[in-house]
């Protein structure tokens, strides 16, 4: 055997292996994505067969573009949340807060842009409320996220009397259109989903603040050790959750052209139902952007097909129940059996 076969010879064996690794690699890289896209094209697939007269129409992909923006914005910042190991239940009352803020303003003024800037800065700074209560006191998440769901919840309706408040004269405006409007067809709401999904998804997996939320989530003591300022990351979370919140309950009640002081009590469920069912691990260290992304249009479709199938509606909430406890226990399972 000559030289140049015995270096082929020796290139081949060595690309063998190392083809065999790269989809090892890939595989452990992208498998909750891959299931989470195979779960969603499965039960599509469900839905057609079952209810082809809902699923095949175009009105009713209208509709999922219209909707389900208001809980997924928010499901996005809080899979990142979740995965540094923390969790907010406040983020439907913030909903809310973002609005009353946007409304004494828009009262005020008749501005749409400082209406908006108010909003979002009031979100943001009750977010930051929130992670500077759970990291400087040392509260669970849990239980300050709770109080401060009801804390929020009762200065709406202490602001505003318990009444609702119109929207209609910010139709027609220029940032009607662009935060409610449509362009080609589609929902201006579902184009600022997709915008902040890139976004998130950027900041989760191509900066180095999402590489420390999962170092945080994983384990907090070694990110510590590892120099990160694990308290301001936190804090900073917690913020970017209330913002999202206060953008999403702006889209929702614009959307309508009417806020109602009970804007958010129906999103909680399925927000955390979208977030789990995309394959975040409430322990924490765990979850991608794209799998929430994709729970949200599934958790989504479930009431329309719950509809269509011919069950009534009171199902909805015992399987967003049932997903949620699923989700959480197949991450203990998992947990368990590594660990």
């Amino acid at each position: 055997m000559n030289s140049s076969t015995e270096n082929i010879v020796t290139e081949q064996s060595l690309q063998q292996p190392r083809e065999r690794f790269n989809l090892a690699k890939f595989l452990r890289m992208y498998g909750p994505q891959i299931g989470i896209l195979t779960v969603f094209g499965l039960m599509w697939v469900f839905f057609i067969i079952f209810a082809p007269r809902t699923f095949l129409s175009p009105q009713i992909y209208q509709a999922f573009m219209s909707t389900i923006p208001f809980f997924a914005i928010v499901a996005l910042p809080l899979t990142m949340l979740i995965i540094a190991g923390e969790m907010d239940l406040s983020f439907p009352s913030l909903m809310a807060i973002g609005m009353v803020a946007f409304v004494l303003v828009f009262n005020a003024t008749g501005s749409v842009f400082l209406s908006l800037g108010a909003g979002l800065v009031t979100g943001f700074l009750a977010g930051l409320l929130n992670g500077i209560i759970v990291v400087g006191i040392g509260i669970p998440s849990l239980v300050v996220t709770i109080g401060t769901q009801f804390f929020w919840r009762g200065a709406v309706l202490v602001l505003l009397g318990g009444k609702g408040n119109t929207l209609v004269e910010t139709r027609g405006t220029f940032f009607y259109n662009l935060l409610v409007g449509k362009v080609a067809g589609v929902p201006m709401q579902m184009v600022w989903l997709v915008l902040i999904a890139i976004a998130t998804w950027v900041l989760l997996n191509r900066h180095r603040f999402g590489a420390n939320i999962y170092v945080i989530g994983d384990n907090k003591q070694t990110a510590e050790l590892m120099g990160i300022n694990t308290a301001r990351t936190r804090i900073l979370m917690f913020a970017l959750v209330g913002l999202a919140s206060a953008f999403a309950g702006i889209l929702a009640s614009l959307h309508v052209s009417f806020f109602w002081p009970s804007l958010g009590d129906g999103y909680l469920l399925r927000t955390l139902a979208a977030v789990f069912l995309g394959g975040t691990s409430v322990f924490g260290g765990v979850g991608t952007i794209l799998g929430t992304f994709i729970g949200s249009f599934i958790i989504g479709a479930i009431e329309a097909a719950i509809v269509a199938i011919g069950l009534t509606g009171f199902w909805t909430q015992l399987i967003y129940g049932l997903i949620i406890i699923l989700s959480v226990s197949m991450h203990a399972i998992l947990r368990r059996r590594l660990g």
